[in-house]
């Protein structure tokens, strides 16, 4: 059974108990994931707004433009939210690689019987 929410289009994001909702990055022009990491209201308006990938440092517990520090910025190009609007995809044009290991994709490692392999 479907919620009125599921079809409509009213966008109320369902945020979890700590006020955030997974957001999802990938490539605009190639479809790779690039990351996954999550945004509050003020990282969604924030967004929404300027054009450019703002999110929620759990860790750090503030607002984080993504490439402030490293110029590694993300251009939003289009901006959806799922059927039951708890999780947001993002296709971005990157001006640079996504992980902080320097990595293009934070998916950088395949998982093996064995073990991890680089990608």
């Amino acid at each position: 059974m479907s919620d009125a929410n599921d079809a409509g289009l009213a966008l109320k994001p369902k945020w979890d108990a700590h006020g955030l909702i997974t957001a999802v990055a990938s490539d605009a022009a190639t479809g790779d994931l690039l990351m996954v990491a999550h945004m509050n209201a003020d990282a969604l308006a924030v967004t929404l707004a300027t054009g450019e990938a703002h999110y929620w440092s759990r860790s750090r517990q503030e607002l984080w433009h993504k490439g402030a520090t490293s110029g590694s910025t993300q251009r939003v190009v289009e901006l959806r939210i799922d059927c039951d609007q708890d999780a947001i995809w993002l296709k971005v044009e990157p001006a640079g690689p996504a992980c902080h290991t320097g990595e293009q994709s934070c998916f950088y490692r395949v998982v093996t019987p064995t073990g991890l392999v680089h990608g």
